[in-house]
């Protein structure tokens, strides 16, 4: 193999240009496909009974009507034995519930599932079972959860974890010495990743062998978890995801769906396919939980931060999760007295799971409007404030030094670029439409590391194959990596095949997801490939009789530096005699002693309508130091797509639970407020800044997903209070809320 820390590129050809997917036409023209696309020979289609209510227990199911209706081949409940599977984890490990509960802990929880010739045969014969619920008082909001006597979610209350404490430094030491204090308490609302893609899986058995096909961020997370919960060995397990259509972490583990379709698939000896409809995916498959958090902040005169304290409860759903947010307030900025405490509580509704940086947006929302309060309590320009705190070590971890630190760079260049003096001194705040421009910055808690194993072959004709176990979720992973493999061998796109997230015919990576992709698996793309060209140069060397020292591949042709010997790769004797060529590259330690973030700066230009509460984001700058860019375009529309979901978060995207009936009111795409190409300006700038960073992987690569959207939401409402001269604490910014709050605050103008 080559070696693991290559020299960093310097110039060059292929990598970092802005080149179009290599699966562009498949992906728009509609010949990609996806699992929900698939048909297989004999395949049944299965429809879930999903518990209406937001709290009851099943007590009686009646499937006799169902199973005569036509078409219908198999039903599958709590009944079945095979269908005992643990599901939800409670306090201490133990099931909190079983893959068919008859304790249906919230609207949407599974009670049984019916596999048919035809999706509408399933539907129909969903609709005929007959089941007798007793219903059970219920929750729905966190407030009320954590009230004394509240109905239990769980056994033991709904307090979902114990508090979670950091601290470090003396807080009220730290308040004591500041000059000006803040104390704010900011909500969050629950949204739901909402992929363009909904959940599905596809099931067949070749006799005790399993396949899967899924819509999944994570094979080896799927293979993994079915083979454990089937009590099956790995290799008897296959997983394939090669298309999806957006999964913002909801789609990086084992679903039920998939289980459910696998035990269908075996009960009737025929492939299963289970596909969730918009409607269920609002439902069952994860959110952003809602958030409270009381930040207090003390600041000096000249701007040191003395001390951050948070206090934060989340929103977890029926079943415990994680829904820890304070990392930014730990880390981002320095400051030597820092206390964080958190805490989770049960509500009858879905489970949480990650979506698009988890935590840090619901985060950035109070830590980034403090920080701008501040400034404006001390005279200090917000820009300057976060600069003048910058640090280039990792506070919560002793100290730990960054292998590049880019928060300044980004504040700076983002600033020139938005042209922030220039624009805060134009803000206009009398009429109608009253304007203001806001800033916030971030970082992101992980930069990816091994495991993850690629192999790239090489054909006797001088073509490619490169083979990785990678997951591409929309980002154009594919793309990249061929990119990386294209720029070592001198090797046109075309020329290059990508056989990639399957269980059965590639090698471990990780779920896609947390901004890891390209951090953990560009560097074994880029290893594999150098491990190819070393063999290949030492074939050359022995057909051309000249050191393997002085030649160099370049346009599909091997030459001596300064000579006339020159042999194209598919005229190489001995790689026509054994066909083939293989190089193996593996994602190598990250280095001991530092660690790695991807930082970013957003600035927000924004109008509010102070009659309807309207408000407008006229332009954004998203400056972002993730290292070096790979591909430009699909760096840019990661950029542009993490803008685009800060914009639902800040203004339109929130979960609507009713509380009479405990039922979600708007699981649909017409009532949950995804933003539109109305709602998005037309004017997005990003600006990558690179550190340079080449300590942290061999291709100096940092994640961009994640701290794309991170400050978004709250550069918006930095912007509005500039506007406005009123704090906007919760979120979303809806026009209602808008004109409620310009109706108790002191608006400018």
């Amino acid at each position: 193999m080559a070696e693991t820390t290559p020299k960093p590129w310097g110039e060059t050809t292929v990598v970092g240009k802005p080149l179009p997917r290599v699966d562009a036409y498949e992906r728009v023209s509609g010949t990609a496909v996806y699992t929900l696309d698939l048909l297989l020979p004999d395949m049944l289609h299965a429809a879930t009974l999903r518990c209406p209510h937001p709290h009851a227990r099943v007590k009686k199911v009646d499937f006799a009507k169902a199973l005569k209706m036509p078409g219908v081949r198999a039903v599958l409940s709590d009944a079945d034995p095979e269908a005992n599977i643990p599901w939800h984890s409670g306090p201490g490990g133990k099931p909190a519930s079983r893959l068919f509960d008859s304790h249906c802990r919230h609207e949407g929880e599974e009670v049984a599932v019916v596999a048919a010739e035809s999706p509408q045969q399933a539907w129909d014969a969903v609709r005929a079972i007959q089941v007798e619920y007793e219903t059970l008082p219920f929750v729905v909001s966190m407030e009320e959860a954590l009230k004394p006597g509240a109905p239990a979610v769980q056994e033991g209350g709904n307090l979902g974890s114990k508090p979670n404490v950091y601290s470090r430094g003396d807080v009220d030491k730290g308040f004591a010495e500041a000059d000006a204090l803040i104390e704010e308490t900011f909500t969050t609302s629950c949204e739901i990743q909402s992929p363009m893609e909904t959940f599905v899986s596809v099931a067949r058995w070749d006799g005790d062998n399993l396949m899967v096909w899924d819509s999944s961020q994570g094979p080896f997370a799927v293979q993994s978890g079915l083979a454990r919960l089937l009590d099956m060995p790995l290799n008897k397990v296959r997983v394939i995801s090669q298309f999806m259509g957006g999964g913002f972490g909801s789609k990086l583990d084992l679903s039920k769906h998939t289980v459910i379709a696998a035990l269908l698939a075996r009960k009737t000896a025929r492939p299963v396919k289970l596909a969730l409809s918009r409607e269920e995916s609002f439902l069952c498959v994860g959110n952003r939980p809602a958030h409270t958090m009381t930040l207090k902040a003390g600041v000096k005169k000249d701007g040191t931060l003395t001390a951050l304290q948070l206090t934060g409860t989340g929103e977890v759903g029926a079943y415990p999760g994680s829904t820890t947010v304070g990392g930014q307030v730990m880390e981002l900025y320095s400051c030597p007295n820092v206390r964080t405490e958190e805490t989770s509580a049960l509500i009858n509704a879905g489970q949480n799971r990650p979506m698009r940086a988890p935590g840090y947006v619901q985060c950035s929302w109070a830590l980034e409007q403090v920080l701008d309060a501040l400034a404006e309590k001390i005279g200090m320009d917000p820009v300057d404030l976060r600069i003048k705190n910058f640090i280039a070590v990792h506070q919560a971890q002793k100290g730990l030094p960054y292998t590049s630190a880019g928060l300044r760079e980004c504040l700076m260049e983002g600033a020139k670029a938005f042209g922030w003096k220039e624009a805060r001194a134009r803000a206009r705040g009398n009429g109608t439409w009253l304007r203001g421009v806001g800033v916030a910055g971030c970082l992101w808690g992980y930069a990816g590391g091994p495991p993850s194993t690629v192999i790239v072959g090489l054909n006797a004709d001088g073509s490619v194959i490169l083979n990785m176990g990678a997951a591409d979720i929309g980002t154009g992973t594919k793309t990249v990596m061929a990119m990386i493999v294209a720029e070592e061998l001198g090797v046109p796109l075309d020329r290059i095949r990508i056989e990639h997230a399957d269980t059965g015919t590639t090698l471990y990576s990780a779920p896609s997801g947390g901004s890891k992709t390209v951090p953990s698996d560009s560097p074994a793309v880029r290893a594999a490939a150098l491990d190819l060209k070393s063999k290949l140069l030492e074939l050359a060397a022995e057909q051309l009789k000249t050191p393997v020292e002085s030649l160099e591949l370049r346009g599909g042709e091997i030459s001596a530096r300064g000579g006339s010997q020159k042999v194209a790769i598919g005229n190489l004797a001995a790689l026509r005699q054994q066909q083939a060529l293989v190089g193996v590259g593996k994602r190598a330690p990250n280095p001991t002693g530092k660690t790695a973030r991807p930082f970013a700066a957003h600035f927000a230009e924004v109008e509010v309508n102070r009659y309807t509460g309207e408000i407008r984001v006229l332009r954004m700058v998203a400056a972002q130091d993730s290292g070096r860019v790979l591909n430009l375009l699909t760096y840019r529309n990661q950029v542009f797509g993490g803008l685009t979901m800060g914009i639902g978060f800040a203004l339109t995207e929130r979960r609507v639970m009713d509380q009479p009936t405990g039922k979600m009111a708007n699981a649909n795409w017409h009532d949950y407020k995804i933003p539109t190409a109305m709602d998005v300006p037309a004017e997005l700038t990003c600006v990558p800044v690179d550190m340079h960073d080449h300590e942290w992987n061999n291709t100096s690569t940092k994640g961009i997903g994640e701290p794309a959207t991170i400050p978004a939401a709250a550069a918006i409402a930095n912007a509005f209070y500039h506007a406005t001269g009123v704090r906007a604490r919760s979120a979303p910014m809806t026009p209602s809320a808008v004109i409620g709050l310009l109706s108790q605050g002191k608006v400018k103008g």
